[in-house]
């Protein structure tokens, strides 16, 4: 990746972790911490990335507190710093998504840990389908930057249930 906001980036989008019944919650939303579940969830994404060789250069997060859990806990396993954003909090899509890799420095492969809907709309926008993005799903696309709507290739898709507890 240039730093001119041209070349190829691998995006990573992490869904926060399991985070219980937001019902059932009764201080503000962004306060609303990560679940015993969620923890474990996280934690087995982490040692995922961990493992992989192309592992993210940047995890970028939202400031609700569920959300930060699931990216410090994937950060610490990856030996990377969280930077939070308060654009992934509420209204992401492809145009503030391209504003916040080129605020990022433009890292080649940049972890985004954030919320639904803007998730699911953002990655089917990126790729040109419908892709539905489950609390604790890891998802990989790739884009030219500048993004683009259907500018994007999704190359997978974790479920939060296809990783294996220890």
């Amino acid at each position: 990746m240039s730093t001119d906001g041209t070349g190829r980036v691998e995006l990573y989008f992490l869904r926060h972790a399991d985070a219980g019944d937001p019902l059932a919650w009764n201080g503000p939303d962004e306060d609303r911490p990560l679940s015993g579940k969620g923890e474990r969830q996280a934690e087995r994404v982490a040692r995922l990335l961990g493992a992989i060789a192309a592992r993210p250069d940047a995890v970028i997060s939202s400031p609700k507190l569920r959300a930060f859990q699931t990216a410090r806990i994937v950060a610490a396993e990856i030996g990377v710093e969280v930077v939070i954003s308060d654009r992934l909090a509420t209204g992401l899509d492809v145009a503030s998504l391209d504003a916040l890799v080129e605020e990022a420095g433009y890292p080649a492969r940049p972890l985004l840990v954030g919320h639904d809907p803007d998730f699911s709309a953002t990655v089917s926008t990126l790729v040109g389908g419908d892709v539905l993005v489950r609390k604790g799903a890891l998802v990989r696309v790739d884009a030219d930057i500048p993004l683009t709507t259907g500018g994007g290739e999704l190359h997978w898709l974790i479920p939060p249930d296809a990783l294996k507890p220890r």
